[in-house]
């Protein structure tokens, strides 16, 4: 599928104004004959309650774009906004916030803390934000049954199976509430039938919480599961 075009309005309450813009972004890296252009004019937007894949073979760009919309890194020129918000008038410790308040990660790695329990690899964003332990607890167990491990609280990473530690790692992006979600390969260390169940669940937090999320993945039966699909080739959107 091919992109939307960009909208430059903050959203309204209740208006379908995007989570994420994208307008225009380009980043390249290193200079001269041997930089390497990662993302040539991108532009594309994911609204609220939508998942949205980023599919394109290694190289294509869809890391890099992740990065610079997660505010892990910035663009060469374009503009990203979050909610209406352009990442690119933060400074180092506003977009800092942004990624503890606003954005959850999901890595391909899962990015567990191998000493703690399942509960308390969920509750590290709420104790960063210094939730009270009561409020901590109760969100906690909420999302743990929401990912269907509440039984599985006082296990540790490595008593559970890969597919159980990505429902960990789902849990802990949600933890804060977040507007946005965002899963680089999430099922790349899965067979084929976990990540499958695994991305059925993020398709199911997706609507069920109403956040945003935007996926990089390879594999096609995930791809089925998206709203959109945004596809990528030498760091351009592609025409679907």
């Amino acid at each position: 599928m091919s992109s939307t075009a960009p909208e430059h309005a903050a959203p309204a309450a209740g208006s379908a104004a995007p989570v994420v813009a994208v307008e225009d972004v380009h980043r390249s890296f290193g200079s001269g004959r041997t930089a390497v252009h990662a993302l040539r004019g991108v532009s594309f937007t994911a609204r609220r309650g939508e998942l949205t894949a980023l599919k394109g073979r290694s190289g294509s760009g869809k890391t890099t774009l992740l990065n610079l919309v997660g505010g892990l890194d910035r663009p060469d020129s374009g503009r990203i906004l979050l909610d209406g918000l352009d990442l690119s008038g933060l400074g180092e410790d506003e977009l800092l916030g942004l990624r503890r308040d606003r954005i959850g990660f999901v890595f391909q790695s899962f990015g567990l803390i191998p000493v703690l329990t399942a509960a308390e690899n969920v509750g590290i964003p709420l104790r960063l934000r210094r939730i009270p332990a009561r409020r901590r607890e109760e969100r906690v167990r909420e999302l743990l049954a929401l990912v269907g491990l509440d039984d599985h609280a006082a296990q540790r990473p490595g008593e559970l199976s890969g597919g159980q530690q990505q429902r960990v790692a789902i849990a802990r992006a949600l933890a804060n509430e977040p507007a946005l979600i965002i899963a680089d390969e999430p099922t790349g260390q899965l067979d084929s039938a976990t990540g499958q169940s695994v991305m059925q669940l993020l398709r199911a937090v997706v609507r069920s919480e109403g956040v945003t999320a935007l996926v990089a993945t390879h594999d096609p039966q995930l791809m089925e599961l998206a709203d959109r699909v945004v596809e990528l080739g030498d760091g351009r959107i592609l025409p679907g």
